[in-house]
This record gives structure tokens, sequence and C-alpha cells, in this order.
């Protein structure tokens, strides 16, 4: 049994703090807002009032946040993970941030005398609650072996793929196809709408073709749903958190001197679905956007 920590409980930090606990081991949690640490007390988690409390009481702590900023304050905030003696502690940062992000941390980490490992994951809240994530880690062998018993039991594959920074660099290369697909297949309803097929139909039939991705086949049928304009089910990767990784990609891009046209465009497009309040709809319904508000 490991005692570990999760700093952010956000969709997936909650779920991977569920599915720690349920595998046996001591975990210790923390949110900026304390509400969202109830469920997981009920399941047997240990609160912690600050950051810094969470990480004196485990050997291992994990954060999954927001974005840079939200890094930047909870590792270096008042109260924050590092302010206390955090000496021989192992650190595991699974947020979808620039590699420079992790880089500059794990400087600031290391200067405390411990260690950094990245490792941003991909999969949603199912796979995290089942252990079948997909780790992408960028660090030491040293602290990618020490963390690995841990990861294993988060992922269904995890891989050290580089230094410092190749884990972030993976992280936005595998989502950016996932992120234009729902663009692209809401155009290509778009196309074949006016045919008036059963949805279901239709988006099993896509499944089944040379260029239906993963992803249709195992919620096809919540896409099905949202093309007919019914409820799909909770929000599971949401219009802004696609925003959100869609920004830091492009970004990402710019500071390596090239563009990405085809990020850029998708990213307008869920600027424009947010505006009209499809911020908070989950991923599978962001091809019902186009289908019905492409029009020129």
């Amino acid at each position: 049994m490991t005692k570990v920590g999760v700093a952010g409980l956000g969709r997936m930090g909650a779920a991977i703090a569920k599915r720690l606990i349920e595998v046996g081991n001591e975990v210790v949690v923390w949110n900026r807002n304390p509400e969202k640490t109830k469920a997981l007390a009920a399941a047997g988690a240990a609160v912690a009032v600050t950051p810094g409390e969470l990480a004196g009481r485990v050997e291992t702590i994990i954060t999954i946040l927001t974005d840079a900023g939200a890094i930047a304050s909870v590792y270096q905030g008042k109260s924050g993970l590092l302010e206390g003696n955090v000496s021989g502690k192992l650190f595991i940062e699974m947020s979808t941030v620039q590699p420079e992000t992790e880089i500059a941390l794990a400087k600031e980490v290391g200067a405390k005398g411990a260690a950094l490992l990245e490792c941003p994951v991909g999969g949603t809240v199912g796979p995290a609650l089942s252990g079948k994530l997909l780790g992408l880690a960028g660090g030491t062998r040293q602290d990618f072996e020490r963390a690995k018993p841990l990861l294993e039991q988060m992922c269904r594959r995890v891989d050290l793929v580089g230094p410092i920074g190749a884990g972030a660099s993976m992280k936005l290369a595998i989502n950016l196809p996932l992120a234009t697909f729902w663009q692209s297949f809401g155009e290509a309803f778009a196309l074949c709408r006016h045919l008036n097929l059963d949805p279901a139909w239709l988006v099993e039939l896509f499944a089944d073709t040379s260029g239906g991705p993963n992803v249709l086949r195992a919620r096809g049928g919540a896409v099905a749903l949202a093309l007919q304009d019914k409820d799909s089910g909770s929000a599971t990767f949401d219009c802004d958190s696609i925003r959100k990784d869609l920004r830091t990609m492009v970004a990402e891009a710019k500071s390596r001197g090239f563009a990405l046209p085809l990020a850029e465009r998708t990213l307008a497009v869920y600027d424009q679905a947010s505006a009209e309040g499809w911020g908070a709809k989950d991923c599978t319904e962001l091809p019902a956007f186009w289908s019905s508000h492409g029009k020129t």
C-alpha cells in the first residue's frame, strides 16, 4: 500500500483518486474548492486543508491541474506543495501544459531535494476509473521505475518517452487528432444530414470505415444521441477543455517556429460554440454543433 496524495480534483483528478483508493492505496486529497473532496472522503480518502499539508502526509504526490498558472499556485503559492520539507518525495505531474512548464517545475522540485516525473495521460473519466489510461512519461529512467508500480494501477499502458518535457509534447500531439476529429465528423455529418438516415446506423457505418477512430467505436452511442438533439450523458471532456488544449498546442507550435492551421481553425469553431453556450457540453456533442450551425 502506497501513501499517495492527489492535488486537483477536476473530473480526471477525482477519478484517478477514486481508482487509487479502490486498489488499496492510502490516499490524501486536496482541492481548491473543498466541496469536491466530500465524495472522495466518503470513499475513504483523507482530506488535506492545504497542498503543503498534503505533501507532508504522503510519499508520492500526483497533481493534475488546469494550466501553468494553477501549477505555479499549487506548487509555489502560500502553503503550496513545495513550502515544507519534501526531500526524497516523488511528484507525478499529469497536467496538459507546454513542455517548458514541466521543465521549469522539475528544476524547482529538484532544488527542494525531491524528484518529478511528468506523466500526462490519455483517456477520460471511464478509463481513469478502470485503470485504463495511456501514460506518457517524461523524466529519468530512475524516477520512471520508481513511479511505475503506481502508474500501472492507473494506466493500461505507460511509456517513458524521453526527458522532462517529452511527455507534455506527446500529450499535445495525441490530443490534436482527437480534438480536430469532432469538428471533421460534424462537417461530414453536415454533408449527409439531408438524407435523414438513422443517426445510430450512420455513426456505426462511419466507425466501420478506414477513417473511423477508436473513440467513435467507444462512444458512438453518445454521438448518435447528440445528433438527434438528445441528452448524451454527463460531460467527460467538454468543449472548453478542448479549447484550452488547442490553445496550448497552437502556442507550443508557435514557440517552435511553425503553425498548426487545422488546430487554429478548429479552435475558432469551438470558440464560436462556447460563445453560443456549448462550452460545458461534451466532445461527443460537438459534431451536432457544426452540422446545425455551420451554414454560411
